[in-house]
């Protein structure tokens, strides 16, 4: 049992990317990432019908060997969430704490890596359809990537605020829908001969796309199309505007992070071996390069030690 739970806690340190195991972590990181980067060439590729029939084994093996990778992956990671510190604080047995793991965002994308390639295995389903689905890997990314990682929580925190925009977007094109269909509808039946065909062109003319494949030609319609032109810059810029901020203050959130951990970490005006191995671990969990996390140690230094640090090399004078 206990060689088990050593093992069990050994790839949660492996998954985690911690203490010892870091470097092996990112190694796997990179091998995964390379995965699955192949496979969504592979996948792209597949829709050339010239090229499938000439390579139609060899894509094949592919797909046999990535999805029983991807498949150990995933039982690897929901044994071994027990162990993780993210589950490993929810009180109850290690079936509470998988469950938790289960449906939890990133193991639901990797779950979804494989299925489709089981069910192509399993029941005979329209292999075009599944070949798109198998494309979805490519958001098992996210658990790999510190930018998606920030994207996602930049989504999550400002989702009130993006749903109210996005509300405002579809009131404006029901209206512009409406105003359009009552302009051009008589001169252009076939184009704006009902409000849900009108929308087409309010959603061009809203994301400013503007395909041109639909158009007013009355002067009204033609001044109308202009307001809602204008309306539009307006418009896509707000959802825009907060994503950019949001996405910008989780940025700084993990700089501060990072720059309070080390202001707790420094003793004596220095760090030991143990503490530079703890602040890297956490410099590699925020996603921090180590350009910045080498500028928020030798700031700390500074403040902590008086300013007797050289501010162009960080050594004493």
């Amino acid at each position: 049992m206990n060689n088990s739970q050593t093992l069990r806690q050994k790839l949660a340190c492996l998954f985690e990317g911690t203490g010892q195991y870091r470097r092996a972590g990112h190694i796997l990181d990179i091998a995964l990432i390379s995965l699955i980067m192949i496979n969504v060439v592979a996948i792209v590729i597949e829709s050339i019908p010239s090229v499938v029939e000439q390579y139609y084994n060899e894509f094949l093996v592919l797909e046999i060997v990535s999805v029983a990778i991807f498949a150990i992956e995933y039982l690897a990671r929901l044994w071994a969430c027990v162990d993780k510190t993210q589950y490993a604080a929810i009180k109850g047995s290690n079936t509470k704490r998988r469950l938790s793991y289960f449906f939890s965002p990133l193991a639901i994308v990797d779950l979804i890596a494989i299925l489709p390639s089981l069910m192509m295995f399993l029941f005979p389903l329209d292999l075009r359809f599944l070949r798109v689905l198998r494309l979805l890997r490519v958001f098992k990314l996210t658990r790999y990537s510190r930018a998606m990682q920030l994207l996602l929580k930049a989504f999550n925190d400002e989702g009130s605020s993006l749903m109210a925009a996005f509300f405002i977007m579809a009131v404006v094109l029901i209206l512009a829908s409406c105003g359009i269909y009552l302009i051009e509808h008589d001169i252009q039946p076939d184009k704006f001969g009902s409000i849900p065909a009108s929308m087409w062109w309010a959603m061009a003319t809203l994301t400013t796309v503007g395909y041109g494949d639909v158009v007013p030609i009355t002067p009204l319609g033609k001044f109308f199309g202009g307001v809602i032109t204008l309306l539009s810059m307006g418009m896509v810029a707000i959802p825009t505007g907060l994503l950019a901020s949001s996405f910008s203050e989780q940025i700084r959130k993990r700089r501060q992070l990072f720059e309070d951990a080390v202001h707790e970490q420094i003793q004596n005006g220095t760090l030991n071996d143990t503490q530079q191995e703890h602040l890297e671990e956490l410099r590699y969990k925020l996603g921090l390069s180590k350009l910045e996390a080498n500028k928020a140690i030798k700031t700390q230094l500074n403040e902590h030690n008086g300013h007797l640090f050289c501010r162009h090399c960080g050594k004493r004078p």
